[in-house]
């Protein structure tokens, strides 16, 4: 019934095409590699495979580098935001919102941004770097790789800025923010800005 209201929603919008659903994490991991979608929503409970290993696995899987995966969840614990970050999630937003909040998330992470807010990065950050086997830490010359601007710009990705604001805070054009932030995450070969906080606070550049 939630799936089928979520469909009709998303099918409405002309620039965002639903190829496929899936009622259970093994289900929704083999249509994932079938069908190899930009974004995939994923609900945190579900048969079978629950939704944080499906997100692992499609995050793990070589050949579906390009998906991205927006966590959906009516339970806003940290344990299941932790977790959806450390499965390797662009995303994560509450089923409780307005239905163009989902239509807007998932253009945000099919464009390459965290759905993040300043203050879920700070709990997230707090709670991940005290883990006792935190993420694979970015390589020392990777990081000497970048520019004094870059460094500047990774700073504003960590505190959840977007393009628009760190273009602002710097006085850039949206454009050239954009164009730094892809060169940072290619530079420490991070698959997106969930990433980027997450190497921000490990490499000390921001405190947490």
């Amino acid at each position: 019934m939630v799936r089928a209201g979520f469909r009709a929603l998303l099918d409405s919008r002309s620039d965002i095409e639903v190829v496929g659903e899936a009622a259970t994490g093994a289900e929704a991991l083999e249509q994932v590699r079938a069908l190899r979608p930009d974004v995939v929503v994923m609900d945190i409970r579900m048969p079978e495979m629950d939704g944080l290993e499906a997100t692992r696995q499609i995050i793990g899987d070589r050949a579906l580098g390009h998906t991205r995966v927006l966590v959906l969840t009516t339970f806003d614990l940290d344990e299941y935001v932790f977790g959806a970050l450390r499965a390797g999630a662009s995303g994560f937003l509450l089923k409780g919102g307005e239905p163009a909040d989902l239509v807007q998330a998932i253009r945000i992470v099919a464009d390459g941004e965290s759905l993040l807010a300043p203050s879920v990065t700070r709990r997230l950050i707090q709670t991940y770097i005290s883990q006792p086997q935190p993420p694979a830490r970015s390589e020392p010359d990777a990081m000497a790789e970048l520019t004094a601007r870059e460094r500047e710009v990774l700073s504003l990705v960590a505190t959840g800025l977007n393009n628009a604001e760190i273009a602002h805070a710097l006085q850039l054009s949206p454009l050239t923010a954009k164009t730094h932030v892809s060169r940072i995450l290619m530079k420490l070969g991070a698959r997106d800005r969930v990433q980027l906080v997450v190497i921000a606070y490990q490499s000390g550049i921001v405190e947490p």
